[in-house]
């Protein structure tokens, strides 16, 4: 066994022994101090919220910047509890709403597209749906820390799940398509200009990954929002949308263009309504037309 993943086994056994009320308060107090320390982090924060809702008030804004690290407290606190995730305790920790959506697209037999963010606790989101209902090929960007990656990687393959490097990713979640499996991809973090295009988010252009609006095109198979938030009680609400109906021009690119301003606008309207369980540290829209050459 390689150190990195001995390292991770102990790291992941440590936090299982605390139980899961005091490690959200344990996890929650230090993003908090986290926030109030890292001017850097928490001025992106402030500054992307701003400009998301020029509307909003400091004081407001100021709350939601908080919230927001209070979130990403309780996401990292319950993460290590995801492993003991059963079909039969599920219902404790989620409730599904729009099952119909997904069982009305996998007849189709093409497999499914299935977009999301980083939003609520989106790494209880794929277990559960595993559990619940069929694996999912997880597109993801591996981790510059190795210890964190094993962790991350271990919990991310629970339930069956597999995991497919973001790096030439597309031949082999065709062939999983081809199979009519799921394949879920985050649509929401900022991408090289080489590797996007520009489409509205929050009244700014923000460069998004064309990759779900290109496979969908190639290959035919349904698009699904998925999303999940966390309710007053604590628990979570998973919501499955409705097919996406998808723009064939024959003009590629605006095929492309369209498409994936239609999926953000989607990712838009689900943070508008819960602004404080979306990952504002991320520098969203970092590139910059300019920097197109």
């Amino acid at each position: 066994m390689k150190k990195e993943t001995r390292t991770a086994k102990i790291v992941f056994l440590i936090f299982r022994v605390i139980p899961l009320n005091i490690r959200r308060i344990l996890f929650k107090t230090l993003m908090i101090l986290f926030y109030q320390f890292s001017e850097k982090n928490r001025l992106i924060v402030l500054h992307n919220l701003t400009r998301a809702f020029p509307e909003k008030d400091m004081l407001e804004v100021t709350k939601i910047g908080r919230d927001c690290y209070k979130n990403l407290g309780i996401v990292a606190a319950e993460f290590f509890d995801i492993l003991s995730m059963t079909r039969e305790n599920i219902s404790n920790w989620l409730e599904f709403e729009g099952m119909e959506n997904y069982l009305r697209a996998h007849k189709k037999n093409k497999g499914i597209l299935f977009f999301t963010g980083h939003f609520g606790n989106w790494e209880i989101m794929v277990a559960a749906f595993a559990l619940r209902c069929q694996p999912v090929n997880i597109v993801y960007r591996a981790l510059d820390n190795p210890v964190i990656g094993n962790i991350v990687d271990r919990v991310r393959s629970h339930a069956g799940n597999k995991l497919i490097p973001k790096g030439g990713a597309a031949r082999r979640i065709i062939q999983v398509l081809g199979k009519n499996e799921n394949v879920g991809i985050l649509i929401d973090q900022n991408v090289s200009w080489r590797e996007g295009v520009f489409v509205d988010f929050f009244g700014r252009p923000a460069s998004t990954t064309k990759g779900l609006a290109s496979l969908a095109l190639q290959t035919g198979a349904p698009v699904l929002p998925g999303f999940i938030f966390r309710m007053e009680n604590g628990k979570y609400r998973f919501a499955i949308g409705p097919e996406i109906e998808i723009s064939r021009t024959g003009d590629y690119d605006r095929d492309i263009l369209e498409n994936t301003q239609r999926f953000t606008n989607i990712v838009e309207d689900i943070v508008r309504k819960h602004p404080e369980q979306w990952f504002w540290l991320h520098q969203r829209w970092k590139t910059k037309k300019a920097q197109v050459l």
